[in-house]
Formats: C-alpha cells, structure tokens, sequence
C-alpha cells in the first residue's frame, strides 16, 4: 500500500466520522426537542352512521379542555395521559371508542367513534330513550333524531332487572333487523310490546297486526311473513287478515 491509498484511507474514515457525528448530534437534538415539545394543534375526527352526530367537535374539544384543566395547545406532550383521556372520552354518553396520538409535529389526533342507536322506545309511562347495538340504554339528544325502529310499551323502571335486560335485548335483535333491510324499515310503523314481553309489529301498510315473539330468529321470522306477502296479501289485499302470526 503506498502513502497516497493511506491518506485516502484516513481522509475517507474522517470524512465519515464526522457525518456519523453529525447524524448522532442531530438525532440527540430531535430526541430532545421532542421530550421539550408542545401540543402544536389538534385535529378531532369524529366517526358515526351516516355523519348523523349527537357530539360534535366542539363537544369533544370541551371535554378535553376540561380535563386537561387548560388550553389544549401550548401544552407540554409529556403532559397528556392519552390512555386516560381515552378512557374519559369513553364515558360519555354518545362516545363508544376513542382513540388519542400525537404526530411528529406534535400535533394531537382524536378520533371518536359515536354510539350507534338501534331503537327508540317509548315506556308506559311516556318517557322515551334510545337503545344502542350494545342494548345499552341512551338518552334522547337536543341535536338530532335518529330515524329507527321505534318500539312502544316498554315497562317504566329505573332499575332494569334481569327480566327488563332480556327483553331489552328482544328490542336490540328485532330493531337490528329491520334496520339493515330497507324495505322493512320503511314497511314497519312501530312495534309494540305487549304485557306478556312479546313484540308486534304494526305495518304502514295494511290494517293487520304481525306477531313477531320474543327478539330470536328474527331473519326466520321476517322470512315467513315476507313469504305470506308475497303469496298470499298479494292476492287477498293487505286489509284481508286482521292478525298475522309468523312465531
């Protein structure tokens, strides 16, 4: 090896070893930075069916501001739990999931996932209240209504017990249903909910009353009356039979 490859050698190991501590200083400045950051903005994103919100994003941005117990910007990263604040986010009446992160510009993302009511339902007593695809009991809201199943009949309770659950989840399974079958959703007026936990359905059209049973095989059952419309109210006219039972 002769002196010139040498000093190319050396030159190019130094050239190197400079780049290399360059790299490292720049990474240990960005890593810092980073731990002295400030939520620079936020972005709230909200997700529901067929961008029919009962929270909006000033909603969510009230609910962060008081939890956070200040402005949201100008804050320090280091000084948001975003398992916590997704959590709390959660416990709202409207909100099913949330989900919090910061980008590498720090600005903070949220993302909230509204409940989704499947049935509205009308007690004795008159009081009215949503139910989610859950079976979980949501209350009305100021800002909007939801176009679903509405049911009537419902027993007046504060506290729902094991029999009132079950029947609740007899409204979820028959409200599902109809919601996810256009024509359906635009033949069924209401259903109502007898004494005997049982659940009717009064059409839109036709002067008749179909006894549907409890929330089970709700596919079988809106199969049958189908079936019946098509060979038989066809035929007859749909004020012919005053009670259909498709159980």
């Amino acid at each position: 090896m002769n002196a010139k490859t040498t000093i190319r050698k050396i030159l190019f190991i130094a050239v190197w070893l400079c780049i290399g501590g360059g790299m490292l200083t720049l990474l240990l400045a960005a890593i810092s930075n980073k731990k002295k950051g400030q939520c620079s903005n936020y972005v709230i994103t909200l997700k529901g069916p067929e961008n029919n919100f009962f929270i909006n994003e000033k909603d969510v941005e009230v609910l962060l501001t008081k939890a956070g117990k200040g402005t949201i910007r100008g804050q320090a990263v280091t000084s948001f739990n975003l398992n916590e604040l997704e959590q709390m986010l959660e416990r709202n009446t409207w909100i099913s999931e949330a989900e919090l992160y910061f980008d590498n510009k720090d600005v903070l993302h949220v993302t909230v996932t509204e409940k989704e009511p499947v049935a509205r339902i009308f007690t004795t007593a008159g009081n009215s209240f949503y139910v989610d695809h859950g079976g979980k009991k949501m209350p009305l809201s100021d800002k909007l209504s939801a176009r679903v199943p509405v049911f009537t009949g419902f027993p007046e309770k504060k506290t729902l017990s094991a029999r009132d659950s079950a029947l609740l989840n007899d409204v979820r399974l028959t409200a599902a249903y109809i919601m996810n079958d256009p024509f359906w959703m635009s033949q069924v007026a209401q259903i109502e909910i007898t004494p005997e936990r049982k659940v009717e359905m009064v059409p839109v059209v036709g002067n008749h009353l179909v006894k549907l049973g409890d929330g089970e095989n709700m596919p079988a059952k809106f199969n049958r009356l189908m079936v019946f419309y098509r060979q038989v109210l066809s035929k007859t006219g749909f004020d012919k039979y005053k009670l259909i039972d498709v159980q």
